[in-house]
C-alpha cells in the first residue's frame, strides 16, 4: 500500500502540494513513484517561470516510462529541487521529502478542487 500523508492536497494526476503560507512544495506521490519505478531523471522548469493547474511542468522519467508533471496549482516557479539533477533517485527513497519544486500560489482557491488524504487513497484503491 502506498503511503498517504494527512495535510497535503492530492490531484488525479499523481501530484501532492503541501502549502506553508503562500508556498507550495510539489512532488509526486508514493503511488506514483511506486508505478514509475526506478527514477532516471526530472525535468524540471525554471525559476521565475509561470505554471498553470492542469498544466506540464516538467516530466519524470524512469526506467520504465516517462511520465509529464501536471501542476496542481497556479503560481510562480521559486526554487527547484537542485538534489534531483544528481539524485533523481531521491523521488523513489522518499517522494513526500523530495518535492521537485517550490512555487508561490497565485490562487489559494485551486486546492479546493484537490483531494485530501482520505479522498485520495480511496482514489488510488478504485
Amino acid at each position: 500500500m502506498a503511503k498517504v500523508i494527512e495535510g497535503l492536497y492530492y490531484s488525479e494526476s499523481h501530484e501532492y502540494v503541501r502549502v506553508e503560507g503562500n508556498t507550495g512544495f510539489i512532488g509526486i506521490t508514493d503511488y506514483a513513484q511506486n508505478a514509475l519505478g526506478n527514477v532516471v531523471y526530472v525535468d524540471m522548469p525554471d525559476v521565475d517561470d509561470e505554471i498553470t493547474a492542469g498544466e506540464d511542468f516538467g516530466a519524470v522519467e524512469s526506467v520504465k516510462a516517462a511520465s509529464d508533471l501536471l501542476s496542481p496549482v497556479s503560481g510562480t516557479v521559486l526554487e527547484v529541487n537542485e538534489a534531483l539533477e544528481d539524485q533523481p533517485e531521491l523521488i523513489n527513497q522518499d517522494a513526500f521529502e523530495n518535492w521537485i519544486i517550490k512555487v508561490e500560489l497565485s490562487d489559494t482557491g485551486e486546492l479546493d478542487q484537490l483531494m485530501d488524504a482520505k479522498a485520495y487513497e480511496a482514489f488510488c484503491n478504485q
